[in-house]
């Protein structure tokens, strides 16, 4: 499985309706500043990873993403996959989300 996903793609697989488990890994302050977020996505502070890391399911594909899909993300992606975590993240973060016209709603 890839490491990223376009936000295209991702808007095929929501199309398609898959089951798919969306996590807003954006730093806290950053979070607190945008009023936006995908629909459906759970906030999960990255700062915190190891207390809620072991409580997501192996058996879902995850999709994470943070500002614009950089250091945080990749930080994510690699300790949940080093868990057995089937997750990958949006290239170029929400904005490139809200640019591809990726629907957010008010949090």
């Amino acid at each position: 499985m890839n490491r990223t996903i376009l936000p295209d793609e991702l808007k095929q697989l929501f199309t398609q309706r898959q089951n798919i488990l969306v996590l807003d890994v954006r730093r806290k302050s950053d979070y607190e500043k945008d009023g936006q977020k995908i629909p459906g996505a759970a906030w999960l502070d990255p700062d915190k990873i190891t207390l809620w890391s072991t409580a997501l399911p192996l058996d879902r594909n995850i999709v994470i993403y943070c500002v614009r899909g950089g250091s945080v993300s990749n930080s994510v992606v690699d300790q949940l996959k080093a868990k057995g975590v089937k997750a990958r993240f949006i290239e170029g973060g929400i904005e490139a989300w809200k640019q591809a016209g990726g629907e957010t709603i008010p949090k």
